[in-house]
């Protein structure tokens, strides 16, 4: 059964929710999920309601019309973003030789968990195409140095742009992207970082967590910015670990929860879950 997905971030005042759900009644719809959320230092509210649209009475072409129609006769202003449950997403993964957090997205999709299309797999190494071909999914090697980075982007763009990327997953992609990538995919672009980020940011986290024989290891998702490892917190996990633990245990259990917290984080982006609000997410 197909169902509309609606997520709106406005300024707070009274009615919103109440305009919202006596416009979906009204209209032969039936709510599914509702759940909102207050800012209270910036006064921001955010919902996402979902509902079905059996016996909705405005057809799908329409509704967003209608919607722009609520949120305008009221005066709310803001941002009213809608989507559809049938509307799969495509999802473009970057990766270099790691192949952990590849299997599981893969695998994960396979058995219907993200519900997405795969277009493409984009790499800068040709060490994992086999894995795309098990898979049937296009792969494409698009060398990358400091002297063609340039080049090696445009070249990405296109193949992005051909296949109808909607969003990047940076499934251990060594490589950090140009601000102007990342500004062309504005919190579309999802990274996992083998770190409890803000903790040890940048290259060999596990190292470093070692030398000050942390307690506990974990891993990040969120969106890329041009400040490397300080984008938006889409998802994090944990692992406890003790002083028994070498580097190498660390970095064989991190591979666990880096690509568990991925996919987790990849799920609620699909699931149109995710709200960017300053340099933070909220997530309904």
């Amino acid at each position: 059964m197909s169902s509309a997905i609606l997520k709106v971030s406005c300024q707070d005042r009274k009615g919103i929710i109440a305009a919202t759900a006596d416009f979906i009644s009204m209209n032969g719809g039936n709510i599914i999920t509702l759940d909102e959320f207050v800012d209270r230092t910036s006064n921001t509210f955010f919902m996402r309601v979902e509902w079905d649209l059996k016996d909705f009475t405005i057809e799908q072409p329409e509704i967003r019309n209608a919607v722009d129609a609520l949120a305008a006769d009221n005066s709310f202003g803001g941002n009213w973003e809608l989507h559809y449950s049938d509307g799969l997403p495509r999802m473009a993964i970057m990766v270099s030789r790691f192949d952990h957090c590849l299997w599981d997205l893969l695998l994960r999709h396979k058995a219907g968990e993200l519900k997405c299309d795969i277009p493409v797999i984009i790499s800068n190494h040709e060490d994992l195409r086999y894995i795309a071909d098990l898979f049937g999914i296009d792969f494409q090697v698009v060398t990358k140095s400091a002297e063609n980075k340039t080049d090696a982007e445009r070249q990405e763009f296109e193949i992005l742009d051909t296949c109808g990327a909607d969003f990047v997953v940076m499934a251990r992609y060594m490589q950090v992207l140009s601000p102007d990538f990342l500004s062309r995919y504005e919190n579309r672009v999802i990274n996992i970082h083998h770190s409890f980020l803000p903790a040890f940011e940048g290259a060999k986290p596990y190292h470093r967590a070692f030398e000050r024989g942390v307690k506990v290891i974990g891993a990040t998702a969120h969106f890329a910015t041009a400040d490397l490892d300080k984008g938006p917190i889409i998802h994090q996990g944990t692992l406890q670990i003790s002083h028994q633990d070498s580097v190498d245990d660390l970095i064989t259990k991190g591979r666990d929860i880096e690509k568990r917290v991925l996919s987790d984080g990849v799920k609620l982006f699909i699931a149109r879950r995710v709200f960017v609000h300053e340099n933070r997410t909220v997530i309904l």
